[in-house]
């Protein structure tokens, strides 16, 4: 009975221990599976590539820059007389003139309080009545002048013939002799007399037409035909003229012609030639694109922060009239276009393939074209492979292929390009062809994340790696 009960007591023991060492052997055998499927991740990555595909579409060579639509001929309306703003004229639909209103050439646009010009324009056409005035009696005076100059002609005459005798005194006949000289000197201070009030005629004449233009400069009149973009007064305002002409409005000639007026930098601007196509967006109009050419590249530069930049004037149509004055333009100089060409990724043509990727059959050829002797030493193949010839904006270079876990190389001639793409032509080379743009990270069982609490697995074979 104590024997049997003893026998129980030694396999309820036993138990517990099987099933621990059961979990301990299915937990080695995940952790050989886990470690197994780490390190063959590890070996596909290390042959895998970075491709793109071979597209076909346009290519632009281009220079951007910022620049404002402006408006092609504007004329600043200003005052030329001081005085109050009493009131605006009517544009050509009859109404107060204002922002965006249409005017003829002669419009009235304002009117500046004209009293006191009145009273001056009216005191200079009193000053040239009594020129006028002046200049009569000054003539009136000189035909008595004359007359009296007869008479004393005619008395000394007479007293020639008589002489001094005892029939005519010698003081008599001294008396005939100057009043006939007086006479004829009279006569010419007449004459001076007549000068004289003609000149103050005149000078009253000009001082009345000066007047009469300040009293004309009260009404501002349009000088031209176009649209007002600007008006910079209000009724009740007070314009001082003085030195300079204070402006009133700003009138643009025709808003169907406009500009844009873009800052270029110095290292661009030899490029920009007039006649040059350009396109340009604004945005008030997301999505809608305008065209345009180079009119002329101003020669007066200018220098913001030691950076030099020249205006360059591009002129646009706008019969549509949907561009407005002073809107920002995001402007795109076109240097050189390709329609419908092969293009790859930049980054096709800058990668190149260690000698151990590249595909044993092709090994040869390649070290051959690249002017290298032997076999591959290990090192990434040069960059002139298969080696460069331009000729008429284009170089000879070389495009890789994936073949598994090699490349090959496809020779083919690289033209132009936009900064992100490359036109390309070659034998062989199709729309659609998968190129070698770099290569994924390099993930080996070697050099695995460096998080320290990452586990770290001994390498293949079991043997650890010594720190």
């Amino acid at each position: 009975m104590a024997q049997s009960r003893a026998t129980d007591i030694s396999s309820s023991r036993r138990k517990p221990l099987i099933r621990r060492l059961l979990v301990a052997v299915v937990a080695a055998l995940i952790v050989a599976l886990a470690v197994t499927w780490y390190l063959r991740r590890g070996d596909a990555q290390t042959a895998s590539y970075r491709t793109d595909q071979v597209t076909r579409g346009d290519l632009l060579v281009s220079i951007r820059a910022t620049g404002t639509v402006q408006p092609e001929e504007v004329v600043d309306v200003g005052a030329q007389v001081a005085g109050q703003i009493l009131s605006f004229g009517k544009d050509a639909n009859d109404k107060t003139v204002d922002y965006g209103s249409f005017v003829e050439a002669g419009t009235v646009l304002a009117k500046i309080d004209d009293s006191l010009y009145s009273a001056e324009e009216a005191q200079a056409q009193a000053q040239v009545q009594s020129a006028n005035a002046a200049v009569q009696r000054a003539e009136a005076d000189l035909e008595q002048l004359k007359a009296k100059l007869q008479q004393a002609e005619r008395d000394w005459q007479r007293a020639q013939k008589l002489g001094p005798s005892e029939a005519l005194a010698q003081s008599t006949y001294d008396a005939y002799r100057s009043a006939y000289d007086s006479a004829t000197a009279n006569v010419a201070v007449g004459r001076a007399a007549i000068l004289q009030a003609k000149a103050s005629q005149a000078q009253a004449e000009a001082v009345l037409r000066r007047t009469q233009r300040n009293l004309g400069y009260c009404t501002i009149k349009s000088p031209v035909k176009g649209v007002i973009v600007d008006r910079r007064v209000n009724i009740g305002q007070t314009v001082v003229a003085s030195l300079n002409a204070p402006s009133l409005f700003l009138i643009a000639k025709d808003l169907k012609r406009m500009q844009v007026w873009v800052a270029v930098n110095e290292a661009d601007i030899g490029k920009i030639r007039p006649g040059l196509a350009v396109t340009f967006t604004v945005d008030a109009f997301p999505g809608e694109t305008f065209r345009g050419e180079v009119g002329k590249v101003r020669l007066n530069a200018s220098m913001t922060q030691n950076v030099v930049t020249y205006t360059v004037e591009i002129l646009t149509d706008n019969s549509s009239g949907r561009l407005l004055p002073y809107l920002t333009a995001n402007v795109q100089f076109e240097l050189d276009r390709r329609n419908d060409v092969l293009r790859v990724p930049n980054a096709a043509l800058r990668w190149r393939p260690s000698a151990e990727q590249v595909l044993p059959e092709a090994r040869e050829a390649v070290e051959r074209l690249a002017g290298r002797k032997g076999k591959p030493d290990g090192g990434s193949v040069p960059s002139s492979t298969p080696g460069t010839d331009s000729s008429a904006g284009t170089s000879r270079t070389a495009l890789w292929l994936p073949e598994g876990q090699h490349v090959k190389p496809i020779r083919v001639r690289a033209g132009m390009t936009d900064g992100a793409f490359t036109e390309v032509q070659g034998e062989g080379l199709a729309e659609g062809m998968r190129v070698v743009t770099g290569g994924q990270a390099q993930a080996s069982n070697q050099d695995v994340a460096t998080n320290p609490f990452t586990p770290k697995f001994p390498p293949r074979g079991g043997t650890a790696r010594p720190k």
